[in-house]
């Protein structure tokens, strides 16, 4: 759905000579060897090229602890109308932190806690284009008895207040006097139409004086209107309206009649009773454009509220519309403030967002983001937006401009643009003063990964691995340096090396440009085996996606690398998924599905388990996806059903998905309804006398037809189940039973029966096992440093981090372990360098903690608010800040 955001630098080093074609349509058993064309052809050089990475049009501040605790203390205090653009500053930081769900819930309270209908339109729409491909949730809550469209239409004419006190003029008393008649007519066109001389006259000031002031109209019984471009029918409506406060059932175009007459003669109740009613009609995107043309002729809010809903809830598709884009990118102040009210840079954040996730190069999203930048008041939503349209610049190869705005986003204080004008300087050859330009940015404040990262592309030899290797100890969730790195080893043939350094990072992260390099490694290779299983696993991530900077298809890229690979049967399938699924290796697992998928097989319980996988590597959108797959491809509903409540219980909607496991017991009893509703059931409710309930569905699951995989799955839930009721011989027959069919998981399970028999030493030896058949075992490392000395349990958890960064508990448990030493700097210094590069509400709240012990109160307090903003309902943390904040000076 969303274009790449690539730099101009990186484009500018194309692959001209690759064709991958020539790499593969060569007859099989005839390949050279890998030494030889590594000497001789220019195609390998281009293969394992890595680009440079891309200048992100986010914001990321040096500080962003700091950043968190500013606006959670401001929205402690802060005025009901700022708060709204308080959250949506908070979403900004999580964006570029790469947070989703801390993102989503920023807006979500942006919407929530929205003072006006402009900033509920523009946040709900918001959110809806955030879900898109979401839509079936909500259906499904519906057919469970749940209304689930929150983010829906909002009745604009009801909800929106307009001050029309001004428009209304009572009849006075001084009139008594005047001998004129009550009626007056109204010659319009060629018909006569009675009215209440009075009750026109309160319609308006100008009708006021003309019935009852010094004009000479007010003293006729008969006045001409016909120049005034209403209809006979239309003044009639008029005249009934000053009657009775209300207008009838007419068609749209006397309506406009009115409105504009209203308007002319300033009639603002009759007017707003008008705006309201037409507003009421925008019912599609033509009706939209055409309205919204004579709302802001009008200056008519409500309308104009009213369309611009019909537009944001069509996002993205009504940006590809030439008509829409004039209206948002072209509208002067004023008819901005009619369009959206105070909400204009909500709206041109959220356009802008969406018009970079479809072209960043566009013309409309440069007009976008102009606009961002016209609606920037404070000094956060400046760098913000001079730094958005900063990027964009620099991808049109627009570069004075980009400088200038670079400029501007640097002196409002965002460091991180001078990543773009570092850029620029190597662009114009500067490349020594971008590299000083970085250099003085490191040594003036506390350096972030970016930072060398970023100086890394200004120098060469070693003094940029250097840089690279530092950028990895501050931030190793950067890709960069792993794939340069790499890249560089395969260019001097150290394969081992090359290989070991890109698999560091997929370790961790499942970085598609990762998977690719590597996927050309084995092109180099010419491991074919190897390579088609990264390009599957690339396909089951990302159907559409483009290899070698979006030149080519990956799908492609498969079809020609499949010509030399063996071609498996269904039954050799199988057996290779249950050798990668016993020895936990999740993407040749995925790889394996990925072709099972192209065979005959029933394809329901194949999505399933992908979703299952996808899950494991932290990619819930792809599992979500290959969810919704599983469900279109259910054989039968009692399937159907099943998947269903998989999706529901995935988005947080348990109960329901506990209606649906129920649904499908009704219809057939299966291995995977029964086992959803133990899972659902045990994740619903605290109560101990649940587990039970847990065990016999766990026991029905087991009686039920299913393959090993499932089966081991089953075992050792309901070995954990056994284990928290304390039945440990029943525990451990079922981890027993689990290995047996090769659930290399269960020995995790089989460690903690042993620990809770105080065998220690065979909780370790388990572990140790699950350590030696688990491809991916980063937990086994972190699970087994319970079972063993300090020493050993401090080796452990290295190795933990070295495996995945990401895991939070090591960095605690050291810290802890120095806090216990008195060692309080280095406590808070370990805790420290994983906070730079993750939020993270644990780390936050124990350097909270620390800084108390300490006596740091304000330390303490910041880091309690940056957690707060984290997740804002956490009880300790709660207290902690309560303490802390009793204490601040």
């Amino acid at each position: 759905m969303r274009a790449p955001f690539t730099s101009d630098s990186c484009k500018e080093s194309q692959l001209d000579s690759l064709n991958p074609q020539s790499w593969l349509q060569v007859e099989r058993g005839k390949l050279s060897n890998f030494s030889s064309q590594a000497s001789s052809s220019s195609s390998i050089e281009s293969l394992i090229k890595v680009p440079e990475p891309p200048v992100h049009p986010f914001f990321k501040p040096v500080d962003y602890v700091e950043v968190l605790a500013q606006i959670h203390e401001e929205l402690e205090s802060c005025l009901p109308q700022e708060r709204s653009n308080l959250y949506l500053f908070q979403y900004q930081l999580f964006r570029g932190l790469g947070e989703a769900k801390l993102m989503r819930r920023s807006l979500r309270s942006a919407w929530l806690k929205g003072a006006t209908v402009h900033e509920k339109l523009v946040f709900g729409a918001w959110l809806k284009y955030e879900r898109q491909g979401e839509e079936l949730i909500s259906d499904l809550l519906v057919t469970c008895g749940k209304c689930a469209r929150e983010y829906g239409p909002v009745d604009v004419s009801s909800e929106l207040d307009v001050d029309i006190s001004s428009g209304s003029h009572e009849t006075l008393s001084m009139m008594n006097d005047k001998h004129i008649s009550r009626s007056v007519s109204f010659k319009v066109g060629d018909e006569k139409i009675v009215c209440d001389r009075q009750k026109i006259a309160s319609l308006s000031a100008p009708f006021y004086s003309m019935l009852n002031g010094c004009f000479s109209e007010s003293l006729c019984e008969h006045i001409d209107l016909s120049e005034n471009n209403i209809s006979p029918l239309g003044f009639r409506e008029i005249s009934e309206f000053s009657m009775t406060g209300s207008l009838n059932e007419v068609s749209p175009n006397i309506l406009l009649e009115i409105l504009v007459f209203a308007n002319k003669f300033c009639c603002e109740r009759l007017k707003d009773a008008c705006d309201r009613k037409l507003a009421s009609l925008v019912s599609s995107r033509d009706d939209a454009v055409e309205l919204m043309e004579c709302a802001l002729e009008e200056n008519s809010p409500v309308l104009a509220a009213s369309c611009l809903q019909v537009f944001l809830q069509e996002l993205p598709d009504c940006l590809n519309d030439d008509r829409v884009v004039e209206i948002f990118s072209h509208s002067n102040k004023q008819q901005k403030m009619i369009i959206v009210g105070s909400a204009q840079f909500s709206l041109y954040c959220l356009l802008s967002e969406v018009a970079m996730n479809l072209d960043p190069q566009s013309d409309k999203t440069v007009f976008f983001l102009d606009q961002l930048v016209e609606s920037a008041e404070t000094n956060r939503q400046k760098l913000l937006a001079f730094h958005q349209l900063g990027c964009v610049r620099l991808l049109r190869k627009e570069y004075d401009e980009a400088e200038r705005l670079f400029e501007a986003a640097l002196n409002a204080g965002h460091i991180y643009s001078v990543s773009g004008l570092a850029r620029l300087g190597n662009i114009r050859g500067h490349r020594l003063w971008a590299y000083d330009k970085l250099s003085s940015v490191i040594s003036s404040v506390t350096p972030l990964g970016w930072m060398y990262q970023e100086r890394s592309l200004y120098c060469e030899g070693d003094k940029r691995w250097e840089d690279l290797e530092k950028a990895t100890e501050l931030d190793p969730t950067l890709t960069y340096p792993y794939m340069y790195r790499a890249a560089s080893l395969m260019r001097k043939q150290n394969v081992r090396a090359a290989l070991a350094e890109i698999n560091r990072i997929l370790g961790f992260k499942m970085a598609l440009e990762c998977l690719e390099l590597r996927f050309c490694f084995y092109l180099t290779l010419e491991n074919y085996q190897a390579a088609i299983c990264d390009v599957q696993a690339i396909l089951t991530l990302s159907p559409d996606y483009r290899m070698f900077e979006g030149r080519v298809a990956a799908s492609q890229l498969r079809t020609l690398v499949r010509e030399h690979v063996e071609n498996w049967t269904t039954a050799d399938c199988w057996l290779q998924l249950y050798d990668r699924w016993s020895s936990v290796d999740d993407i040749g697992s995925l790889s394996v599905i990925y072709q099972m998928l192209e065979s005959d097989a029933a394809k329901g319980i194949l999505y399933f388990r992908q979703s299952l996988l996808l899950l494991r590597l932290n990619c819930p959108e792809a599992a979500m996806r290959s969810l919704q797959l599983a469900r279109q491809h259910a054989s039968t509903e009692h399937e159907r059903l099943v998947y269903e409540g998989w999706i529901l219980y995935d988005t947080g909607h348990c109960n329901e998905g506990l209606q649906k496991a129920e649904e499908s017991i009704n219809i057939k009893k299966s291995f995977e309804a029964f086992f959803l509703k133990a899972y659902a059931l045990a994740d619903s409710s605290l109560d101990p006398s649940f587990s039970s309930t847990v065990m016999s569905l766990l026991e029905e699951a087991l009686k039920c037809p299913s393959d090993r995989l499932r089966k081991g799955q089953a075992l050792n839930n309901l070995g954990s189940v056994y284990v928290d009721c304390g039945k440990l011989d029943l525990a451990a027959d079922c981890y027993i039973n689990a290995l047996k069919i090769r659930h290399t998981r269960a020995h995790q399970g089989l460690a903690r029966v042993h620990l809770l028999r105080n065998d220690k030493a065979a909780a370790f030896e388990e572990m140790t096992k699950l350590i030696e058949k688990a491809r991916n075992n980063a937990s086994a490392y972190e699970k087994r440093s319970e079972y063993c000395d300090r020493e050993l349990t401090k080796a452990d958890l290295e190795m933990v981090t070295q495996l995945d960064p990401l895991r939070v508990y090591p960095y605690r448990y050291r810290a802890a372990v120095l806090m216990d030493s008195q060692k309080e700097k280095e406590a808070i210094a370990e805790l420290s360098r994983a906070i730079l590069f993750k939020a993270d509400l644990h780390l936050l709240h124990l350097r909270a903690a620390f800084h108390e012990h300490t006596g740091d109160v304000l330390a303490a307090l910041r880091d309690c608010r940056a957690a707060l903003s984290v997740d804002p309902n956490h009880l300790e943390m709660l207290e902690l800040h309560s303490r802390v904040n009793s204490h601040e000076p």
